[in-house]
């Protein structure tokens, strides 16, 4: 993959979407991003020239677009590999974000087009706090590479390294087999999927419940058991509230 770096954009997603070609995969990094997406549309802050804040482009091979969860699978165990590389031991957030204990040390954006029966064309957007010291936002719990090993670390190194490994990740979803067993390897390194029950909300009912995770299906549904009544639900994204 390419990387195009660039001094300030307001989203390195949208900066990714104009881009004409994205031929062997692009990435977009920016020193300061000035309106930084993330989930549900929420902002992302990041000190600038401390963290990276960059957008991968690329036409998935071999994903059709129900398959599509494998990408998501694949981008965030990219960013559990690279952080392992550095001594973090990291864990995916249903669906795709990053904590380290319950500390979000990594947030993911991602949008697929889709043309016809294929995906022509995914933008994952990502920002992994590195060298940031404090936050000033409201984020309850942001965690930082420095803030967990005291070391600072050069930021261009560190994309190379990530768009190396997303490579990597993303020809392992090629097929039906690589699929499966990425499927399985993100059950495993998931966070809060540990048998034991955690409290959620329900976002349609507004209802809170201790349950544990169980299941996520090949399409990217959570299942949860409800510890009291033994029911399990069943959620798409954006459907249910991790609560710490």
């Amino acid at each position: 993959m390419r990387i195009i770096w660039v001094d300030s954009c307001p989203s390195t997603n949208s900066y990714a979407a104009s881009m004409p070609d994205v031929d062997g995969g692009v990435v977009v990094a920016t020193r300061t991003q000035t309106a930084g997406r993330g989930q549900r549309g929420n902002s992302w802050e990041s000190e600038p020239g401390c963290n990276l804040t960059f957008s991968a482009a690329w036409k998935p091979e071999g994903v059709l677009p129900r398959e599509q969860f494998s990408i998501s699978e694949a981008v965030a165990l990219a960013v559990v590999d690279l952080l392992a590389e550095k001594g973090v031991e990291a864990k995916v957030k249903w669906p795709n974000d990053i904590y380290v204990d319950d500390r979000k040390i990594c947030g993911i954006l991602i949008e697929h087009s889709v043309m016809g029966m294929e995906i022509d064309r995914t933008i994952a957007g990502v920002g992994i706090n590195v060298n940031q010291r404090e936050f000033v936002s409201d984020a309850p719990n942001p965690v930082s590479m420095v803030m967990l090993t005291g070391r600072q670390y050069p930021l261009q190194p560190l994309l190379e390294r990530y768009a190396e490994i997303l490579k990597h990740r993303l020809g392992e979803i090629a097929d039906r087999e690589g699929r499966e067993a990425t499927h399985k390897e993100f059950k495993v390194k998931m966070w809060r999927n540990d048998g034991n029950f955690h409290p959620f909300r329900d976002k349609a009912s507004g209802s809170i419940y201790s349950g544990k995770i169980v299941d996520v299906e090949d399409f990217g549904y959570l299942h949860v058991e409800d510890e009291a009544s033994g029911e399990r639900f069943k959620y798409a994204f954006k459907e249910v509230e991790f609560l710490l």
